[in-house]
């Protein structure tokens, strides 16, 4: 798993990223995946 800042900054420098108007949609689901398994986890250490 990722943790939560990683994929924050995954997510943040695919968007900076898009100079040409294209949008990788499986590369974008994947980390939102992760980012939601990131928030899952830091919900349960904290809980």
């Amino acid at each position: 798993m990722r943790p939560l800042t990683e994929a924050n900054e995954a997510i943040r420098a695919l968007v900076e990223s898009r100079t040409d108007g294209s949008w990788p949609a499986d590369e974008y689901e994947l980390l939102l995946l992760q980012w939601d398994a990131a928030i899952r986890g830091e919900v349960v250490e904290v809980a």
